[in-house]
């Protein structure tokens, strides 16, 4: 299975998400390399596009990521939603310990996937942020490619 970043009840019409509220996780202040790990999270492999629109939960007001807000992203370990480094940019949102370490013993860069290894860990944790749908989850390619950086995704 994997890990789970940014799935608060906030952003869901769903209670009972896997990482509570958005209220519980906001900081005073980031991690020290926290531009670097939202780099990270910004470039990760896109796995469902969602056209949609949606405001900071906490502000309301929009932001970079409200366009596409909960499009799925990951980085082969953990899952996330395309909106979830605005919350750890803007409000400095909690991370967990293991997902920080992943990152750091990767130097902040984006591993390139195996698609055969990671889809069954992928058709396991869909259903538990409400893609089931999604299931089972399949690409014609035989890996994801990190994007260059700086490029449009």
């Amino acid at each position: 299975m994997l890990g789970l970043l940014g799935f608060y009840d906030e952003l869901d019409n769903r209670s009972g998400q896997p990482n509570g509220s958005i209220r519980d996780a906001v900081r005073p202040v980031g991690e020290p390399d926290e531009a670097k790990l939202v780099a990270y999270l910004d470039g990760g492999h896109v796995l469902i596009d969602v056209m949609e629109s949606g405001p900071d939960v906490i502000t309301g007001n929009p932001h970079r990521h409200s366009p596409g807000c909960s499009s799925l992203l990951t980085d082969g370990s953990w899952l996330w939603r395309r909106d979830f480094p605005h919350y750890v940019e803007t409000h400095h949102v909690s991370l967990p310990h293991a997902f920080t370490a992943h990152v750091r013993d990767l130097r902040h860069r984006m591993p390139t996937i195996a698609v055969a290894q990671f889809a069954p860990h992928c058709d396991e944790t869909m259903p538990l942020v409400g893609w089931s749908s999604a299931v089972p989850w399949r690409s014609t390619a035989t890996t994801l490619v990190p994007r260059s950086p700086g490029a449009e995704g």
